[in-house]
């Protein structure tokens, strides 16, 4: 019989039934049960207790000093300034009451400036924003709020100042870990003496995430990344956080209580969830750059999924389950990207529909088939790409059970009666079921005297770093 022609008496075949089984036996520690999940709820809601108070925790629950959310009073001109990679962008946001109009551009960082020195990145990151006020007639205008969102480990000591902890991503520009990064920029475009700017804010992307889409909807109040990384970000009363008596916010005539950044892709890092974690991710852990770091991000994100996935089908293979024992070609690390995981899954329901819909799925077991033989796998039998997807979705599903499980745990500490929580990421918007998977699950998990939805995020990093400068411009207004 041809390659790309699927039967079903091989599917109904007894060894392959046989095979079926062992396979799933194989990958039922990844299943996850309600209460399973309701302790996983329960450990971070402890953890975020304990971050808050100062005591020794896996969540460091971080201060992002934004205050408030969007009211729609915020009107006029604002910059933005995003970097996070080897490109970064500058925006430029009008608003106008509950409109934004939008315009921006993308610039090129040289390799030479990611890994010279410090003044240079920053003189070239103002030279780009120049050129950028200049392309919108903006050089002779007064003074233009910035709200800056930098996506490396930042100590932030308010909510203009931020020490740069140690550069990721490529870049190793000297001079810059240790001190204020919006310093750099200011004395950059000081240097320059030929723009005005005023950084009023300075971010992450998960509080970006959360401000862009309180813009559409004010019940706003919690912000998840769910993408080659993972992190969450929610509304905290400042009365539940003893810890940030410090900075003296109980004295000051501003609102009582701020987005705290979770930093959640750590949470199992002192082994409070080991008893979820397979051999599958101590392997991944292993061999990733930061062993025992981030260790509930490698289970989520989409850095490590297809590696999860990976490992298992090469387990799978040397125990003759798969690919008639043939694992030379899938051993290479990484080899299996994400990417790979949400085309493969584009049709199937294995955990969701007990009979297989073959019909409905037979182009996605050719994509499959398409997959494997790009990897370099020769042999492949038809069941093994039902085997392959099936696996796909038990690692995939789990990953979006432990994100309902974090969600379900602000949700139910905040104890509101609605809440929206803005997601953004690839995962949540590539993956052709997580969004579904995870808000069934959140809706199993969370009281019942509690409601939600989940609402995909438009440009956190830009819009919503320019969001967070007007709702800064704003209250400061206010309180003048």
């Amino acid at each position: 019989m041809p390659r790309n022609q699927f039967s079903i008496p091989d599917l109904k075949n007894p060894d392959a039934d046989k095979v079926r089984l062992e396979i799933k036996k194989a990958c039922e520690k990844f299943m996850l049960s309600d209460d399973n999940l309701m302790k996983v709820s329960k450990i971070m809601d402890d953890e975020m207790n304990r971050g808050l108070r100062g005591e020794s925790s896996c969540l460091k629950m971080l201060p992002s000093f934004v205050r408030a959310v969007p009211n729609g009073t915020e009107r006029g001109d604002f910059l933005a300034l995003d970097l996070g990679g080897t490109n970064f962008r500058v925006l430029l946001i009008k608003l106008k009451g509950d409109v934004a109009e939008m315009t921006g551009k993308v610039y090129r960082i040289p390799e030479e400036i990611m890994r010279g020195v410090g003044t240079a990145l920053f003189d070239h990151i103002g030279q780009c924003l120049a050129d950028f006020l200049e392309e919108h007639n903006l050089k002779e205008s007064k003074e233009l709020p910035l709200g800056f969102t930098f996506s490396f480990p930042v100590e932030q000591e308010n909510l203009t100042a931020g020490k740069l902890i140690n550069w990721t991503k490529g870049f190793n520009a000297k001079g810059v870990e240790g001190q204020d990064v919006v310093q750099f920029l200011r004395d950059a475009c000081n240097r320059r003496k030929d723009i005005s700017i005023d950084v009023v804010a300075l971010l992450n992307d998960t509080v970006g995430t959360l401000m862009a889409c309180a813009f559409k909807d004010n019940t706003c109040q919690i912000g998840v990344i769910l993408g080659t990384g993972t992190n969450a970000c929610y509304m905290e009363k400042l009365s539940n956080c003893p810890k940030f008596k410090k900075y003296g916010f109980d004295r000051d005539k501003y609102p009582k209580e701020m987005i705290i950044n979770i930093e959640w892709g750590a949470f199992g890092d002192n082994g409070c969830i080991d008893f979820l974690r397979t051999e599958f991710d101590r392997d991944v852990d292993g061999g990733s750059i930061n062993p025992g770091k981030h260790l509930f991000e490698k289970m989520i994100s989409g850095m490590y999924l297809g590696e999860i996935v990976r490992l298992v089908l090469v387990k799978l293979a040397k125990e003759k389950m798969l690919f008639d024992g043939d694992y030379e070609a899938i051993s290479k690390p990484n080899c299996f990207p994400t990417k790979f995981v949400s085309d493969i899954e584009e049709f199937n329901f294995f955990l969701f529909d007990i009979i297989y819909e073959l019909q409905k799925g037979l182009g996605d077991l050719r994509r499959t088939l398409q997959i494997l033989q790009q990897i370099g796998i020769n042999k492949i039998s038809d069941s093994d790409c039902f085997h392959v997807a099936y696996v796909c979705e038990v690692v995939s599903t789990r990953a979006a059970y432990l994100t309902a499980a974090g969600i379900s745990c602000i949700l139910t500490r905040m104890q509101k009666k609605f809440v929206t929580v803005g997601v953004d990421g690839s995962v949540y918007r590539f993956h052709p079921k997580f969004d579904k998977i995870l808000d069934a699950k959140i809706n199993d998990l969370l009281p019942k005297n509690l409601d939600y939805q989940l609402m995909l995020s438009e440009d956190g990093s830009g819009r919503g770093a320019a969001l967070v400068a007007a709702v800064a411009d704003r209250i400061r207004k206010e309180h003048e």
